[in-house]
């Protein structure tokens, strides 16, 4: 690549990109925390209806009028529930949704008492969960179906801002957009814990979503654009396993800090620290250039030299000798490739339709096992800890699959495990929790190793002019998933078997189409649009002194976890 030469003369990968790559891959730990908090924030603790106390008082947690042992008959069958969900003696609590209508004394009557809506509001056990937004807003019952829509309106918040400030990014530059994001999160993240009632809640997440979407897609091209390519396959790594450490420490701080609002505060405050050390990164010299701006380029990297211990190599460079390195790139401003080159031409647009479909289902199935947390009936820490874990050796095995086995097979086979793990656990009891929990968590691992198998398989498949356009679909299909996935869950209520279903079925649908897409393993890669379409009417032949690495190519937007 013509401007790797010019990194090579400023150090090639030195103190200065070691010092850039570790500053921008800390906000990523907490990157798992916003789009996980749900699980924490929103959890839903056992609870029953209050009943108030006679005479006008104000509510109490118990009224013997109203509940008294061995004074009614069994509850109505499949009406009145304990707080974990499971029908339990009279004796034993009020209901969830429903409680006993008050008897006026002497007016006994015999069989089943009536029930009513609990009008009152309701009693938590706060034991696990000193305050969520269910616990406040009273998100139960009828409501339930609120904290899932909250969800959905944050990845609406995410799909927006790769939309938006992605396209800023470009415009602006990735240093401008990446300290507003940052201000935008840590803004939007701090008057979250003051929000004063559920609408103001969502909204103001919807923009956190905005930001983290904005840093993440500015980050990865900071990253990108800054390290060599022998050295990229493993600082994309780094970026990929902090966010999987993130998710380990969000189950930490979150039984540090039990309270919905300052838990919000403790993962959003950090974002000021991260804008006031940002001054310190550098913009992309290559955006410069392409922008225009050749001086600034060439001053940022005579710093970068400095920095770097090669003042005098870093000295030598001049507008001249930039422009001479990049004029190939800067030639290809002069074409122009929108989206309908994703589906103009036949081969190209089988790959569109097929990449669609499988982003879509892997983050449509990864975030309905992930924010489903308190279904396995094992503590919401653990599980959270448990899921972080797995991406490790997840993400390990399938590196080696993807040199080794393929991408196509390699991606098919991690989808179809996680399907069926999913659509097994359907069939498990819910007293066996060892054996669910087992294969949730298998479902999860294969679900992240498939998005690493997506991600540069997306990247190998589509030519040069419009990898970046395609990967931007790519990641924008992934997050409308993340944005249906709650929505689906919301149907749970009525059909209990639905939701689990269909998590699994996506994944194994997704399998099916990706064994029609073609295999790129020790494949150049294309530059040009024909010869994408070249390649499907002739049996590709592998050239072993030519393998893809395994890197994304050129600048693309931060992956899904």
């Amino acid at each position: 690549m013509p401007f790797g030469a010019v990194l090579a003369q400023v150090g090639g990968l030195g103190r200065f990109q070691v010092l850039q790559t570790a500053l921008l891959v800390v906000p990523i730990l907490l990157m798992a925390s916003h789009n996980l908090l749900q699980n924490f924030t929103a959890a839903i603790p056992p609870h029953r209806c209050r009943l108030p106390a006679p005479h006008g008082d104000p509510p109490g947690p118990f009224n013997a009028t109203l509940w008294a042992p061995g004074a009614t008959s069994e509850p109505p069958n499949g009406t009145v529930r304990g707080g974990n969900g499971t029908l339990e003696p009279p004796e034993a609590t009020l209901g969830s949704c429903l409680r006993y209508v008050a008897s006026t004394p002497g007016n006994g009557s015999a069989g089943p008492r009536p029930t009513e809506p609990c009008r009152d509001g309701w009693d938590y056990d706060r034991s696990t969960y000193v305050a969520t937004i269910v616990t406040e807003w009273d998100l139960v019952c009828s409501y339930r179906q609120l904290r899932q829509m909250a969800q959905s309106i944050y990845m609406a918040g995410v799909l927006v801002g790769a939309l938006v400030l992605g396209g800023l990014s470009d415009r602006f530059g990735r240093k401008a957009m990446l300290m507003w994001s940052y201000l935008q999160l840590g803004v939007m993240g701090t008057c979250t814990a003051f929000a004063p009632n559920y609408a103001t809640y969502c909204a103001l997440r919807f923009a956190g979503g905005m930001a983290l979407s904005g840093f993440g897609l500015s980050i990865a091209c900071l990253v990108v654009e800054w390290i060599p390519t022998s050295h990229r396959a493993v600082t994309v790594a780094i970026t990929g396993f902090a966010y999987t450490l993130g998710q380990i420490l969000l189950a930490g701080v979150a039984f540090a800090v039990p309270h919905w609002r300052r838990l919000q505060l403790t993962v959003s405050l950090p974002f000021f620290g991260f804008l006031l050390y940002s001054w310190w990164l550098a913009e992309s010299a290559r955006w410069l250039v392409l922008s225009g701006k050749a001086e600034a380029a060439v001053k940022v990297l005579q710093r970068v030299a400095r920095i770097n211990g090669m003042k005098e190599e870093g000295e030598k460079i001049t507008v001249e000798i930039l422009r001479s390195h990049m004029k190939e790139e800067l030639a290809g401003l002069k074409a122009s490739y929108t989206i309908s080159d994703l589906v103009r031409t036949p081969v190209i647009r089988h790959i569109f339709f097929c990449l669609s479909i499988v982003w879509f289902s892997i983050s449509f199935s990864y975030y309905g096992l992930a924010m489903d947390l308190q279904n396995f009936g094992v503590s919401i820490y653990l599980i959270q800890v448990i899921f972080g874990a797995v991406d490790f050796p997840a993400k390990v095995v399938v590196t080696i699959s993807l040199s080794y086995v393929g991408r196509r097979l390699s991606l098919a086979v991690a989808l179809f495990l996680a399907g069926l793990a999913i659509i097994a656990n359907i069939f498990v009891p819910t007293e066996l929790q060892t054996l669910r929990t087992a294969l949730a968590v298998l479902g999860k691992g294969c679900l992240s190793a498939s998005f690493n198998c997506v991600f540069l398989y997306t990247t190998e498949l589509y030519p040069t002019p419009i990898r970046q356009t395609g990967l931007g679909f790519g990641s924008t299909m992934a997050r409308i998933g993340g944005i249906v996935a709650p929505l689906v869950k919301m149907l749970d209520e009525s059909y209990p078997l639905l939701p689990p279903a269909v998590y699994g079925v996506a994944p194994v649908v997704a399998a099916a189409v990706a064994a029609f897409l073609p295999e790129t393993l020790n494949m150049p890669l294309p530059d040009t649009i024909q010869e994408v379409e070249s390649r499907a009417k002739r049996k590709p032949k592998e050239d072993p002194k030519e393998k893809i690495p395994l890197e994304p190519q050129e600048k693309a937007p931060q992956k899904e976890p």
